[in-house]
């Protein structure tokens, strides 16, 4: 599977708190993020898949709440977040 528990951990290791930080919205927006990279590459190759297109949909407006959550509640840890993500807002 593309993503096991060893993968979570270096993700929420990376942009949360620690290890174990999965409530955080850095945490949970580099989780989205990996996860919807994943999803277009499959989309591309198999682009009559709807049921992932819709999930990677989904996913996307997730992510998006999450960040103009951040955003209104703590832009500098929003900037830092998009930065670290390469993200384009």
């Amino acid at each position: 599977m593309y993503l096991n528990s060893e993968k979570k951990e270096e993700i929420f290791g990376q942009y949360g708190k620690s290890t174990t930080d999965t409530g955080s919205a850095e945490s949970q927006i580099a989780l989205f993020t990996y996860r919807i990279k994943h999803l277009t590459e499959h989309v591309k190759a198999n682009h009559k898949d709807y049921v992932t297109t819709r999930s990677l949909t989904q996913l996307v407006g997730k992510r998006r709440r999450l960040l103009t959550y951040l955003k209104e509640r703590d832009i500098n840890r929003y900037r830092a977040i998009v930065k670290a993500l390469g993200l384009r807002k």
